[in-house]
């Protein structure tokens, strides 16, 4: 793995704000040309699915399981900037178990000035219903990649609840037009990172601007998680190096999810090796 890794490990400060907040933001975690990669293996990626929906070129997209249909979407698997800060989060015993990208047009003219609230929701389908607890465990977290510009409002702004991780429930206003009080959004240049727990209440804000939003998600579970879509990553399994094919989910077999052995989890000799016993106390 990357020794620059070393240099990113999540910070005290992050850490507290995730804790406190249910998220963070990175700035400047992948350069121009890197995302200027991304984006044309995005598009070819948008427009082959377009194409084959017979969509237009302004529809709206959320296309899973994209991370195997290029090598740059791999790259950013256990990309130095971010990585140590999911395992920072999370621990050693990890994996990729969601991908997804979603493009998001302009609202047509004549949509931009209704007034509606937002789609809030918490991540994960029924780990929402089925597991007890007040919180929930957290369980999994996301990474956002931003490929276009979300730095100023109406640019269809990931927006979020600070501190609403801590509950299952938030309390919304009595009208269907009126987003949370403390709703808030976050502000994203081309490169941004943006870590945030499954359980925070989130959701997509409006685009009222003439670009199209472009974001990548990331989404890192416990290795025994069952995966979130098919993980059709197969045919970069031999050409991985351990730790990346941790991350794309090979295990030993069934037991290595949940008591994993040394050949299962290479990430937490690495991190062993490199930081020492302290940070794979867990």
């Amino acid at each position: 793995m990357d020794p620059l890794c070393l240099e990113h490990c999540i910070t005290e400060s992050e850490k507290q704000h995730f804790e406190d907040n249910g998220y963070f933001v990175v700035e400047d975690a992948v350069p121009q040309e890197i995302v200027e990669k991304l984006i044309v293996a995005f598009d070819r990626i948008g427009a082959e699915h377009l194409g084959k929906d017979k969509l237009p070129a302004d529809a709206s997209y959320n296309i899973l399981d994209f991370v195997g249909r290029d090598d740059i979407f791999i790259e950013m698997l256990d990309w130095h900037t971010t990585f140590p800060k999911v395992w920072g989060i999370l621990g050693w015993n990890i994996k990729l178990y969601h991908s997804h990208l979603i493009a998001l047009p302009p609202l047509p003219p004549e949509e931009r000035n209704k007034e509606r609230r937002l789609g809030w929701h918490q991540d994960s389908g029924r780990l929402n219903i089925e597991l007890e607890g007040d919180p929930r465990p957290r369980v999994s977290l996301k990474v956002a990649y931003f490929l276009t510009d979300t730095s100023v409002p109406g640019r269809g702004n990931f927006s979020v609840i600070p501190g609403s991780q801590k509950s299952n429930k938030v309390k919304m206003p009595d009208d269907d037009k009126t987003d949370p009080e403390n709703a808030t959004p976050v502000f994203a240049k081309p490169g941004t990172a943006v870590f945030f727990d499954r359980r925070l209440w989130h959701a997509v804000g409006r685009n009222t601007s003439d670009i199209m939003r472009k974001v990548l998600f990331y989404g890192y579970s416990y290795r025994w998680l069952q995966p979130r879509d098919d993980m059709t990553v197969e045919h970069y399994m031999e050409k991985s190096d351990p730790i990346r094919q941790q991350i794309l989910g090979k295990s030993t077999g069934g037991m290595g999810y949940t008591s994993p052995g040394d050949k299962d989890v290479p990430l937490r000799a690495w991190i062993q090796e490199n930081l020492g016993s302290e940070a794979v106390a867990r």
